[in-house]
């Protein structure tokens, strides 16, 4: 019994509520209802009921996918609905329960268990296919989080606004190499420590999150999750090399602004503190520095290793053998744990699973919903990805690009037709930007975020509270979206 002790936690009311919700998808509704009237509105004989044949499952062809979202009753997007809505709202009303990966686990299962179980009797090629993506993606975020944990940067140098600036700068261009929660590993403490005679400074965190945690990583697949997930279902790796201007305008227009607030600040600062930060200086030092070889490993199999398998397996290999390699000290100087990825882990298992019939539904009856703008997928994606997590957002939003391009995606590789495609092309481009440059609009919006502000705190700096934090972006971040919208997107 071991092995189950952390799922026996008590449910508060709010995760009481969440799991009963949950559980009505499955029950209130009987599943052998569901099944049948979805399958006999798409022209389709439904099993007969009881356990699945035995044997391998029979690849599914692209029309009966498409047949089986178009009559999917839309009851069957409640769990993916609920599994969004206990990420955005669990940790703010129940944060102490929250907190506890056994709770995450019990939401997971629960939410995710009606539709592993419809798909798995009915259509077990799409959840085989989901399991995939969710391995691989897994794998990569795991990899580098390990891995940027064995290196230590240590030191303080002068806060000037213009040191600051050069951090950010450097996060923002790192950030497309080792993942914005890599980079964001690697140089928050860093920036901390330079920063820490100053009092001034509720501001460089907000920035640094608005940079290095999200806007930085939109070059490559490897900056945030949201690209890598499009390139596991088929954008080619550098076709998202081709959103550089959109990229170097928010980067540019906010390492400026940053400069000046920075440069305000440092007026206001008391001479003592001053005085403090010429004294205490103290040269960069790196201890680690063999985990840069496995980072080059990591990005050398993400772009040559093209077999799905022995990529995942690389990229796992390479992470254990950083930490094997790495000295413990290391990792206690860095406040290791991984504690961090297994809530990853936890919470996308759960969001992969649900995420199912709404991609499908999205795909076969998006282009009923009059949403047909780039400028439209740009804002909507975003301002999902500003409360909700910004890569199962992307997901759903180029399922539903395909479906307003009227095109079939290949099962293998079902993004790649929007690539090849004009009208697709200039959607995937306002997804991909409103799900990466949004996720810096709240603390929810990116993994890394929530990541970040911990740290931040744990070193007794003060952050924003929630509204606090959006105050800043819809100050700072909704003009420039706005420009990026009128200069880009019209």
């Amino acid at each position: 019994m071991r092995p189950f002790r952390s799922l026996r936690v008590r449910l508060g009311p709010v995760g009481l509520i969440a799991l009963f919700a949950a559980v009505l998808v499955g029950h209130v509704v009987p599943s052998s209802w569901l099944v049948s009237s979805a399958w006999a509105e798409a022209g389709l004989s439904a099993p007969p009921a009881g356990p699945a044949s035995p044997g391998p499952a029979v690849p599914v062809h692209p029309s009966t996918t498409h047949a089986l979202g178009a009559t999917l009753p839309i009851g069957w997007i409640t769990p993916f609905a609920l599994m969004l809505l206990s990420v955005a709202i669990l940790p703010l009303a129940a944060g102490r329960w929250w907190e506890r990966l056994g709770s995450k686990t019990m939401v997971a299962a629960v939410l995710a268990a009606p539709v592993a179980g419809f798909f798995l009797a009915r259509q077990p090629h799409d959840l085989v296919l989901v399991a995939k993506d969710y391995v691989a993606f897994i794998a990569l975020l795991g990899s580098l989080f390990v891995i940027a944990g064995g290196i230590l940067i240590r030191g303080d140098l002068r806060a000037t606004p213009a040191v600051n600036t050069a951090f950010l700068a450097i996060g923002a261009v790192l950030a497309n190499l080792i993942g914005t929660t890599g980079a964001s590993m690697l140089l928050i403490r860093l920036v901390l420590e330079t920063n820490s005679e100053r009092k001034q400074i509720s501001h460089v965190p907000i920035f640094f999150i608005f940079l290095v945690s999200n806007i930085g990583g939109c070059l490559t697949p490897l900056g945030d999750p949201p690209l890598f997930l499009g390139y596991l279902q088929g954008v080619p790796f550098s076709w998202t090399l081709s959103l550089f201007p959109e990229w170097a305008f928010m980067v540019i227009s906010l390492l400026a602004i940053f400069y000046f607030v920075d440069l305000w600040a440092v007026r206001h600062e008391t001479m003592a503190a001053l005085r403090r930060d010429r004294e205490r200086i103290r040269p960069l030092r790196i201890t680690g520095a063999h985990n840069f070889i496995f980072l080059l490993g990591v990005l050398l199999t993400v772009l040559l290793v093209r077999a799905e398998m022995p990529r995942v397996l690389l990229m796992l290999a390479m992470g254990v053998a950083s930490y094997i390699a790495t000295k413990r000290e290391i990792h206690r100087g860095n406040h290791f744990s991984f504690y961090p990825i297994s809530e990853v882990a936890i919470v996308f298992a759960g969001i992969f699973v649900t995420m199912i019939p709404a991609l499908l539904i999205l795909e076969a009856r998006g282009a009923s919903l009059g949403i047909d703008k780039p400028w439209q997928f740009f804002w909507l994606t975003g301002g999902l990805s500003s409360f909700l997590d910004n890569a199962p957002t992307y997901l759903t939003f180029t399922r539903l690009a395909l479906g307003v391009s009227g095109l079939t995606p290949e099962p293998s590789a079902p993004l790649s037709v929007l690539v090849h495609h004009e009208t697709g092309a200039a959607l995937l481009r306002a997804i991909g930007l409103g799900a990466v440059f949004m996720g810096a609009s709240t603390y929810i919006g990116n993994g890394p975020n929530f990541m970040v502000k911990a740290i931040v705190e744990h070193r007794k700096v003060r952050m924003p509270s929630f509204f606090g934090y959006m105050l800043w972006s819809v100050g700072i971040l909704v003009p420039l979206f706005l420009l990026v919208t009128v200069i880009f997107l019209l």
